[in-house]
């Protein structure tokens, strides 16, 4: 859902004096190729995590920690990527409406598929406790903060445009 409410992010400041790409360049050129398999890396590893550490644990609900830990990472991502280079807290974290909506539907449905007993057998999730949620919250912003540093780095490497 996320994805599909990009559609109304409004352009980036000095879009039109920046280089048009070339057209017979990739749709993962640009370092886009590059974010893709560094964050679905951590997404993956953050997970991956997430698991080892509930299963030594002897916690039984593991597979509702980490597939919560993806949604939300998930979804921190979404917000992030809002701006290739400018972070989420400058640029305004309610700018896009249509994102905000996507993304508190779609953690309404996570919270659903945990909290609702019919959904539980279905997706044979468990409800997690506040602590769990919480933590579930903290490992998924290592993805978020992940990308507004690398944002960071742009920002501090970046050439101004026309003075922008």
């Amino acid at each position: 859902m996320p994805g599909l409410a990009f559609a109304a992010e409004e352009a980036e400041e000095n879009i039109l004096n920046r280089p048009p790409r070339k057209t017979n360049e990739s749709i993962f050129g640009g370092g886009v190729g590059i974010h893709i398999l560094w964050v679905g890396l951590l997404m993956g590893a953050v997970c991956i995590g997430t698991q080892g550490w509930a299963i030594r644990a002897g916690n039984e609900k593991w597979m509702t920690l980490v597939f919560t830990v993806l949604s939300l990472s998930q979804m921190g991502h979404a917000m992030a990527i809002r701006s290739d280079w400018k972070s989420l807290f400058s640029q305004g974290i309610f700018g896009n409406k249509q994102l905000i909506g996507a993304v508190l539907l779609t953690l309404g449905l996570q919270m659903a598929v945990i909290y609702i007993p019919f959904l539980q057998d279905i997706f044979r999730t468990q409800a997690l406790s506040i602590q769990e949620l919480l933590l579930c919250l903290g490992l998924s912003s290592i993805v978020f903060w992940a990308v507004e540093i690398e944002k960071w780095f742009k920002r501090r490497k970046r050439k101004p445009l026309n003075g922008a």
